[in-house]
């Protein structure tokens, strides 16, 4: 079923679907909408106030699920309900028939074999079984893996895991832009090098790392490849052999599918080996026992199939957004920084810092738009991004950035909404601030000496 396209319409819908589950899609709207049960345009959450569900625009947390992923997953949760691992009867072949196709539409996504795709609960278990499990395999001959300062944090938590246990782990820094220094990853390569983990699209900068250059030099060397592409599949284009990319992470609920499902490829020829980190009934080639939530993996198949055909219509959408949205800004404001490489990166990701503003309070003050803040304002640490902190952004700066995600339902009256939020926020909280009123009068505040009482 097509999506409808509404241009320069104050509100998209979602497109058309069966009855069935035309109740489960949740709109996406500029215009703020009261739930029914609470007081007219008043929402009360965590102790804030809202007039009505915020606007969403955090599509690197989670993307909201295709219409069509719904259509697709709905008879296999109420009517073909089998396991697919059954082999004695309809329900279990109905099952393990939509799982198969599942898996060859995620295997075309990326030009793979259906045969090199293993599912998994996530890029999570993905990124652990990848690095734990290659790592583990080849102990006795290679014991030094290379990964990047500023992967995700399961990768980096996989690595320190390995760490405690003998391995050596290479954490490569990045240049302030973002990208790695390829001399610098060739230099880290050793004869005991077993892997090289490098994310392909950083979750909260946006940057595009050279995934073929960096898979070359790992065959060269005979070192395996792997990359985190949960922000990359079915955003921009990905062929696992042209790039010479030995295994590869993959999560639905990235690319408009349900949560819950991922999948991890694994390179056949040549061969990469790794140890199971899950026992059990060795469902998946043994490489990831339990049952296979066989609704789920339509889901992701399908996400991967409309991704894979509306690419092109989904990054020209989303590029003219961003830039919408990145001038909208800039022309109004000084003192905006975009963080992350300005060529090389996915547009869908618009992370910025708002010099002589505090992040924490800016998201406060956009409390009508769903937005996420570079600095870590929602747990217990206030320190800022490791990743902006690896790129040599300073402290201040690196506590002021709020990162906008722009993804295929998004719409220009959002955008524009976002715009005069965050203008109008950024403004407010500047004319509040000392430090703002000294710029203005020409100080330079690197040059003044603070006293400490």
């Amino acid at each position: 079923m097509l999506r409808a396209a509404v241009s320069g319409a104050l509100c998209r819908r979602a497109p058309a679907v069966s009855t069935q589950s035309s109740a489960l899609i949740r709109f996406f709207s500029a215009q703020a909408e009261p739930l029914p049960e609470a007081e007219p345009d008043v929402i009360e959450r965590k102790g804030i106030q809202l007039h009505g569900a915020p606007m969403y625009l955090d599509m690197q947390a989670t993307t909201p699920l295709d219409p069509r992923v719904v259509d697709k997953m709905l008879p296999f949760m109420t009517e073909q309900y089998g396991n697919p691992h059954s082999r004695t009867h309809l329900y279990g072949w109905e099952a393990e028939d939509a799982v198969e196709v599942a898996r060859a539409q995620v295997a075309r996504s990326i030009g793979a074999d259906p045969k090199e795709i293993i599912f998994t609960s996530g890029a999570t278990e993905s990124n652990n079984l990848a690095v734990k499990g290659v790592a583990q395999f080849y102990k006795d001959k290679k014991s030094h893996v290379i990964t990047t300062q500023t992967d995700h944090k399961c990768v980096l938590d996989s690595c320190r895991y390995l760490q405690q246990r003998g391995f050596e782990v290479t954490y490569l820094p990045v240049e302030k832009n973002g990208l790695i220094n390829m001399q610098q990853l060739a230099d880290a390569i050793r004869p005991t090098t077993s892997l090289v983990s490098v994310m392909a699209v950083n979750n909260e900068i946006g940057v595009v790392q050279p995934l073929a250059e960096i898979g070359k030099l790992c065959r060269e060397n005979k070192v395996f490849f792997h990359t985190d592409a949960a922000q990359a599949v079915g955003k921009i284009p990905i062929d696992v052999s042209a790039m010479n990319i030995d295994l590869l992470s993959i999560s639905g609920h990235k690319l408009y599918g349900p949560k819950g499902i991922g999948a991890i490829y694994i390179r056949r020829r040549p061969r990469v080996r790794l140890e199971a980190q899950m026992s059990g009934g060795g469902q998946e080639r043994g490489l990831r026992s339990g049952t296979v939530p066989h609704f789920l993996a339509v889901g992701l198949g399908a996400a991967c199939d409309i991704a894979s055909q509306e690419m092109q219509r989904d990054q020209k959408h989303i590029k003219r957004l961003s830039d919408r949205l990145y001038n909208g800004i800039t022309s109004q404001l000084q003192g905006v920084v975009l963080n992350g490489d300005d060529t090389a990166r996915y547009w869908g990701n618009v992370n910025l810092s708002f010099a002589y503003v505090e992040g924490e309070s800016l998201l406060m003050g956009l409390k009508d738009v769903a937005v996420s803040s570079g600095s870590a304002c929602t747990s217990a640490s206030l320190e800022p991004s490791y990743v902006l902190r690896a790129l040599g952004v300073e402290e201040d700066m690196a506590h002021t950035s709020i990162r906008f995600g722009i993804g295929r339902f998004t719409t220009e009256a959002e955008v524009d909404r976002a715009v005069e939020l965050t203008v109008q926020h950024v403004n407010k909280l500047r004319e509040m601030s000392p430090l703002w009123e000294m710029v203005q009068e020409g100080i330079d505040l690197k040059s003044i000496q603070w006293s400490q009482h």
